[in-house]
């Protein structure tokens, strides 16, 4: 068994949770700003496991692919369930951070079109319904107009909505500045007696993260912050875990309640990295004074099952699969000998065409069988100027890194054969930082490494933003290039 403290429920880049329950189902959500299909959907029947069901924002319409620069995009949605729909709302930064909400009767999907509440610019957006049924988006506010003299944004405002015409039916309001810490945002409202609790999180989403609650008898406040703020914070610890904060409770079946949050697991030397961005982690709450307080000594199952094989024989892509840059569909199809075809595509964000999937583990391999007669890479990639990659062009075979401003080629090799397969491994740290990259290939000569690579350079401390590492398959050049298999196993013992 392992502790829930300092194992996530849904390792890899699977950041700002936020979760429902209907019947003895629940359903998570959560952010994935410029990577499409957009916002991952999971279900699991008892919190500790879970299942991706698919992505909410699967058209163009809904979220064009490839225009989103790096962590901007679709930030912190929320879910939630009421009169047989599903709602989800969430902020698309890209377009001057507007409030959308998309709602399905099932959900699988299909999604409805974004509905889009204009003139509330702000992330984070939080649906509730009082006793009279109307319903309330709150969300942290970057609004100048609602900062108060010599205050500070954002603050938690709130304002009456009709979600079927995707109009205010009021002005917003402010009904929290925070509690003390910096950037008060992820508001969440909940009715519990007769009290509504806003659970927020406060302090940046970095070493300071923390969870606050406040309290009201009414939905609109005046909120009375909890004495024991923040409930939840690693800040300051040498725990494992750390940055946790953006928070989503839910009341179990049976009456208890649980919770959901984010947090990742740096390693190596000060100030510490963290490589596969903010994970979902899970906690139980009790409830002492009519106060949430968050305890972490649950037992999970084991490890999540993360290994996959995919030769790309179903009908349709799995739902793990995304782009940073173009759509999937207009660039990964199946080839007429098995496996996938993948173009080469420009997207407006710069990004490549990559068939990308999120790193899940800390140590880990991942392998993708490839055809020779064209051009072909396998990408690490934090950003568009943080990644690592093992090239193949013919016969030869190059690793390649880029750094912010320098890119350099640390290692090259020759296959031999018609069968390759390119290999990258993260493995343990030679030096101070998190881990190292390994990369190489399997020929007729075996499996052979050309070159490893400090891992720092692709974690969060050092590019920055709020996502993490993904593996991408694209193509090189106007020769389509052909994955007949891919493999993906965990490493080590986490």
């Amino acid at each position: 068994m392992r502790d829930a403290g300092t194992t996530p429920v849904i390792p890899g880049f699977f950041p700002d949770p936020s979760v429902c329950r209907v019947g003895e189902d629940y359903y998570l959500v959560n952010s994935s700003f410029e990577y499409a299909p957009g916002i991952p959907i999971h279900h699991s029947r008892d919190l500790r496991t879970w299942t991706q069901l698919g992505n909410v924002l699967v058209s163009g319409s809904q979220f064009p692919a490839g225009v989103s620069g790096a962590s901007r995009g679709i930030y912190a949605p929320t879910i939630r369930h009421r009169d047989g729909m599903f709602f989800v709302v969430g902020t698309n930064v890209e377009r001057g951070g507007e409030q959308f909400v998309v709602a399905a009767a099932d959900p699988a999907g299909p999604w409805s079109e974004p509905i889009v509440f204009p003139g509330l610019g702000g992330i984070d957006p939080d649906l509730t319904w009082d006793e009279d049924g109307r319903c309330f988006l709150t969300y942290c506010a970057l609004d100048e107009t609602l900062r108060s003299a010599g205050g500070t944004l954002p603050v938690i405002a709130q304002v009456r909505v009709d979600l079927e015409r995707g109009i205010r039916l009021e002005e917003p309001r402010v009904i929290w500045r925070g509690s003390g810490l910096a950037h008060p945002e992820g508001p969440h409202l909940y009715r519990r007696g007769e009290w509504w609790y806003l659970l927020t999180a406060e302090g940046g989403t970095e070493r300071g993260h923390a969870v606050c609650v406040a309290r009201s008898r009414a939905i609109d406040g005046p909120f009375e912050p909890a004495p024991s703020n923040p409930i939840f914070s690693r800040r300051s610890t040498g725990h494992p875990v750390q940055n946790t904060g953006h928070a989503d409770l839910v009341e179990r079946p049976d009456g208890e309640w649980a919770m959901v949050h984010l947090g990742v697991r740096p390693r190596g030397f000060t100030p510490g990295f963290h490589v596969v961005g903010r994970e979902t982690f899970l906690a139980r709450i009790a409830w002492v004074d009519d106060w949430p307080v968050v305890h972490t000594d649950d037992e999970l199952p084991a490890r999540p099952d993360t290994a996959f094989v995919d030769d790309f024989s179903a009908p349709v892509l799995h739902p793990r699969w995304v782009s940073p840059g173009a759509a999937l569909a207009a660039f990964a199809r199946p080839h007429p000998d098995g496996g996938l075809q993948l173009d080469r595509r420009d997207a407006v964000n710069g990004a490549p065409s990559a068939l990308s999937v999120r790193v899940r583990d800390l140590g880990w391999r991942y392998e993708a069988r490839v055809d020779t007669s064209a051009g072909v890479a396998l990408r690490v990639r934090l950003d568009e100027r943080h990644w690592y990659e093992v090239a193949l062009d013919g016969a030869a075979v190059e690793v390649r890194a880029r750094i912010g401003p320098l890119e350099a080629s640390p290692g090259s090799a020759r296959t031999v054969g018609d069968a390759v397969t390119l290999v990258v491994e993260a493995t343990d740290a030679t030096h101070d930082g998190p881990d190292d990259l390994r990369f190489g290939l399997v020929d007729a000569d075996g499996e052979r490494w050309i070159a490893a690579l400090d891992g720092r350079y692709l974690s969060t401390e050092v590019a920055g933003g709020f996502t993490g590492r993904t593996l991408g398959l694209r193509a090189l050049g106007s020769t389509p290039a052909r994955i007949a298999r891919v493999r993906y196993v965990p490493l080590g013992d986490e």
